[in-house]
């Protein structure tokens, strides 16, 4: 019987922990700046989450197709109306007292309220193939900003 308990539970934990293709596994750091870049250069992106100090703000996004093009262009467009910005991937002393850098993805948007909400400093929480995960302290009030970037 605890053969059985044993083999269930360990069947559990393998399926349970299945990762998308190149997905990150476990802390960011300086070496994956370039894998960060040619993942976010390979395509067109949109905003499938975008917390805004616990609000949800992602449908102001729907419709908008992102570029992460080389050079640090960042293109956006609903077909319609195009907007570019610049984006970069650098790195930064952490907020704690680790001597690990923390990884930053950079987005800067002038001209247009809506894109520069997105207009910040990023922190890193994750990426693969299909997603890129990032997060953000507020330095005035401390709340927490979150964007996702999906691949289209």
């Amino acid at each position: 019987m605890k053969k059985i308990i044993y083999l269930t539970l360990g069947a559990m934990l393998f399926l349970g922990c299945s990762k998308d293709d190149n997905d990150t596994q476990g802390e960011i750091t300086s070496g994956d700046i370039d894998a960060i870049k040619s993942t976010a250069q390979s395509g067109e992106w949109h905003v499938s989450s975008y917390l805004d100090s616990g609000n949800d703000e992602t449908n102001a996004y729907a419709g908008y197709r992102f570029t992460f093009g080389p050079n640090g262009v960042l293109g956006v467009t609903d077909g319609n109306t195009a907007l570019s910005g610049a984006w970069s991937i650098t790195t930064s002393d952490s907020d704690d007292d680790s001597s690990e850098d923390d990884i930053d993805f950079n987005i800067i948007f002038n001209g247009s309220e809506l894109f520069e909400e997105l207009s910040d400093d990023w922190d890193m929480v994750k990426y693969s193939d299909a997603k890129i995960e990032l997060f953000d302290v507020s330095g005035g009030d401390g709340t927490t900003d979150y964007l996702t970037f999906e691949k289209m």
